[in-house]
């Protein structure tokens, strides 16, 4: 049996369905993190949590209710 690393994004999908609550830049920075991403830099982690929200907010997993914010929640 082999085991199968998850990628950054389905670690944080599956951190942000089990926390819930609103998610921002910094705490999906700690999330990635804490399921073993280690960035270059903090301006790396803060590119590679950004990127990995708007993915899921494109997959329908989470959204913004304030386009005005980059704040998520749970769709």
């Amino acid at each position: 049996m082999t085991d199968k690393s998850l990628t950054h994004k389905q670690a944080l999908a599956a951190v942000i369905q089990a926390l819930g609550g609103t998610w921002d830049t910094k705490r999906a920075v700690l999330a990635l993190r804490v399921a073993g991403y280690e960035p270059t830099s903090d301006e790396a982690a803060g590119k590679e949590a950004r990127h990995n929200l708007r993915e899921l907010a494109e997959d329908g997993l989470i959204v913004r209710p304030d386009p005005d914010q980059a704040v998520y929640q749970l769709a």
